[in-house]
């Protein structure tokens, strides 16, 4: 019987915006194998852990760790984006909205 997983290695040093850790949402079309075609959305999301990042070994704080919607959507420090004028504010940004943020930080 085989079971469906996911194996990753544990970052420790992530980088990380406003002391919050973050992912990329990335969207991608696969239109062909053979020949490959792959075209990627040029805006996508970046989505933030409602709680600051904890390196502390044995932290068992899923708010400080995950940036999954359905987890940090719980946590009482989890910000909805409410306006179109705090764009870099709340735990879902756009990617470029992020870019900014790195520009105005020199990265």
């Amino acid at each position: 019987m085989s079971e469906k997983s996911v194996i990753c290695k544990y970052i420790s040093n992530p980088l990380l915006v406003n002391g919050h850790k973050f992912d990329l949402r990335i969207y991608v079309l696969i239109t062909s194998i053979d020949p490959l075609r792959i075209y990627v959305f040029n805006e996508g999301l970046a989505r933030f852990a409602s709680e600051p990042y904890s390196h502390k070994v044995g932290t068992k704080n899923l708010f400080q760790h995950l940036t999954n919607y359905s987890i940090n959507k719980k946590s009482d420090q989890f910000q909805q984006n409410k306006s179109l004028e705090e764009r870099d504010h709340g735990n879902k940004w756009s990617l470029s909205d992020l870019q900014t943020h790195f520009e105005k930080m020199g990265i």
